[in-house]
This record gives C-alpha cells, structure tokens and sequence, in this order.
C-alpha cells in the first residue's frame, strides 16, 4: 500500500534519489514489479501522463536539497532511454546545478539503440553527465530472454549485448539478472563475465495477491 496518490516522477529510497521519467518500457518482463504494484516504497510511479522536463525539475528542486544523496538514478516503471532527450536533459541539470556533485546511474533494459536509431547512445549518457549504467540482462541466451523479458523487437537480446559492449568503454557498466526460476544465475553470471564488465544479482520481489 503506497501513501502517495499522486504519481511521483521523483521519489527515493534510504539515500538515493530515484527518477521515474516514463511509464513507456520495450519489455514485458514476468517479474516486473508494475505487473502488479503501482509503487515502490510510499510512493506511486504509476503516471498520469508522460512529464515534461519542467516538471521533473520542479519535483528534484523540491528533493535534492533534503539531503545529501548518495546517487542519482533513473529507474522507475519505465525503460528511461525511451525517452532519451528527457533523461540527457535532467541529467544536465543535476550536473550542472551547485554544490556537490551527485553520480548519476542509468537502470536500463539495453534497448537503447533499438529505441533511438542513428544516436551514439553511449556518448550521449556520457556527455550529459551519467556515470553510470546498470543492464538489466536477465539471460544467458535469446531463448531464455525471450521466455522471460518478452520483448516487442525482435533481436533484442542480441541487441543489449551490443549495448553493452558500445558502452563498457565510456562509462562505467554492470549487468544484473533478477533470481527467477527461468534463468541460470550462473550462465548470466559468465557471460557478463565474457563481455567484460561487472554483474550484480537482484533479488525477485514476489507477487503476492
């Protein structure tokens, strides 16, 4: 049960600070937790509407001086590099405003290219100030991510593998994989381990009705 009614595009949890910028995602994964919460914590990420920047902003403004955050991440009940432009301008801000600086992460599905053909993904996050990307995977093989992350492109999984290696070079990357029955933790475990990067396992929160 959250207490919030209205839908937050800022929230946070313990001393991070967390951004919802869209409800739009390119999977359907099985153990998503929107498949069947409208929140996280106290609060609702379920949105009304898409936010615009300004409203971002006034959301942060209202946040980021309550205390001193030990991160800035772009996660919520979306995929943030569905909208792109969004997510390079709100980091900008958070770069750019006085004091100290906060590190800001990216959780991301690794559709990045597939949702934004012709842009250098990469060297945008970089440029705009992220410092960090966390790859959902949650696979060792097509077979297994299509079963478990139900894509709407096909070729997907090939396509967050080449996510990742276009981006392990500019910014700092892990792969997770959320403990389902589905997936080999292990296989997953190498082949992050054969792309180069670090990975990280995240507990499945479960459904209860």
């Amino acid at each position: 049960m959250v207490r919030e009614e209205k839908p937050r595009t800022v929230y946070w949890l313990d001393d991070k600070l967390y951004l919802n910028i869209t409800n739009k995602c390119s999977n359907r994964c099985v153990f998503c937790l929107r498949n069947f919460k409208h929140g996280v914590g106290d609060f609702t990420l379920r949105l009304d509407k898409e936010p615009t920047f300004e409203q971002v902003v006034v959301e942060l403004e209202e946040t980021i001086r309550r205390k001193e955050w030990k991160e800035v991440v772009f996660c919520g009940f979306g995929e943030p590099t569905e909208r792109l432009d969004l997510l390079l301008e709100t980091s900008k801000w958070v770069k750019n405003r006085p004091g100290k600086a906060i590190p800001i992460r990216v959780n991301t599905n690794g559709h990045g290219y597939l949702l934004n053909a012709g842009r250098d993904v990469a060297k945008d996050l970089r440029e705009a100030g992220v410092d960090k990307v966390s790859v959902s995977l949650n696979a060792a093989n097509e077979e297994t991510y299509n079963e478990v992350c139900k894509s709407s492109y096909p070729g997907a999984f090939a396509a967050v593998l080449d996510f990742i290696n276009r981006t392990k070079n500019m910014l700092n990357v892990e792969v997770t994989a959320v403990t389902t029955p589905e997936v080999d933790i292990n296989k997953v475990e190498d082949l992050a381990r054969e792309l180069g990067v670090k990975f990280r396992l995240r507990p499945c929160i479960p459904c209860f009705w």
